[in-house]
């Protein structure tokens, strides 16, 4: 055998060991882009996600905000940061692992960024943020614990995005047994985004039964001037109230009254959501008068399911893999130190 044939055997040999072996450490480097800390700002095609100007201070610098207090009526300047923590100890008992206050830490700070990138945050108060829960999101500065500064800490800086883009950063009390797409639980006009998936909610398993169950008595005219309320039409006297489609997790996404279709999100909404606690109906029947309601879940179940987040954070989960796992083809990112 000549020497160049040898020289040909080898290369050969050579070339698909090497081919295996790029392969291989491709597939590690990404497992790690998913599993390990957020990386920064990936240099992907497109436009990449940055704080928004109006409160930009420089390369990996916190921002500053402005928060109108609601309960004073008066605008406050703060570190974006110590804003989070009083979001978290308003959404979040902060009594729950930390795990799980760490994921909603990134949520909040998504969710605020996002608002401000959108709009400027709430241009009715000339402010970037408010403590009104029902313009912004819930705070409670009264409340902020150790456990929530270390929480906030833990996740400094990090937002979620998906294509390079801050996301819609819904959350839930309690999803029940699986989370929403948006349009089936929010009746999101604009369809459903692609990082909201159904997924199921491991806070199944660790909610008490009392909250995770719920039932409801509404009277008859109180239904009727609901759906007249969404609809601008009069259903009539109530005759009969039927479930009309239910969606891919199994809430109700549309209701018949007397034959009128109405919206399960926007029903729910105009009876109370603190009364129906969601459309994940289980049974729904007429009774002297009333009608009966009894489902599971709480809220419109849409992205991040708070019990559920606390279920991960007790199985020693992670908060990005708690965020990872209630949205997809998501990245964690890192916009300040």
């Amino acid at each position: 055998m000549t020497v160049s044939s040898n020289r040909k055997k080898i290369f050969e040999i050579i070339v698909p060991v090497m081919l295996v072996v790029a392969l291989i450490s491709i597939y590690i480097a990404s497992c790690r882009m998913k599993s390990g800390p957020p990386a920064e700002p990936p240099a992907a095609e497109g436009e990449i996600q940055q704080v928004p100007p109006e409160i930009d201070k420089g390369e990996r610098q916190e921002p500053e905000i402005s928060v109108y207090i609601a309960e004073k009526g008066a605008v406050e300047t703060m570190p974006m940061e110590e804003y989070i923590a009083g979001v978290v100890a308003g959404e979040m008992d902060p009594k729950w692992p930390l795990e799980a206050l760490a994921a909603q830490a990134i949520i909040a700070r998504t969710f605020t960024l996002k608002k401000i990138a959108e709009s400027g945050g709430v241009p009715q108060h000339n402010a970037h943020a408010s403590t009104d829960v029902e313009e912004f999101q819930a705070y409670s500065a009264a409340d902020i614990t150790g456990r929530v500064r270390e929480a906030v800490k833990l996740t400094r800086g990090e937002v979620v995005c998906h294509n390079n883009q801050f996301i819609h950063a819904w959350f839930n009390a309690y999803a029940g047994p699986k989370t929403a797409l948006a349009d089936e639980g929010l009746d999101f006009k604009e369809g459903n985004p692609p990082y909201i998936h159904v997924v199921e909610s491991p806070g199944e398993k660790i909610i008490p039964e009392e909250e995770g169950q719920w039932s409801a008595a509404f009277p008859a005219e109180q239904i009727r001037a609901a759906v007249k309320e969404v609809t601008g039409e009069d259903p009539g006297s109530l005759e009969t109230i039927e479930v009309g489609k239910r969606g891919p997790s199994g809430r109700v996404t549309s209701f018949n009254v007397n034959g009128q279709k109405i919206s399960g999100p926007s029903l729910r909404i105009a009876l109370g959501s603190t009364e129906m606690r969601s459309t994940f109906l289980e049974e729904l029947s007429m009774v002297d008068g009333e009608v009966i309601m009894k489902g599971t879940g709480y809220g419109h179940g849409v992205g991040v399911c708070q019990w559920g987040a606390r279920a991960m954070a007790e199985e020693g989960r992670s908060p990005e893999e708690i965020i990872a796992y209630f949205y997809k083809d998501i990245d964690i990112v890192s916009l300040w130190d």
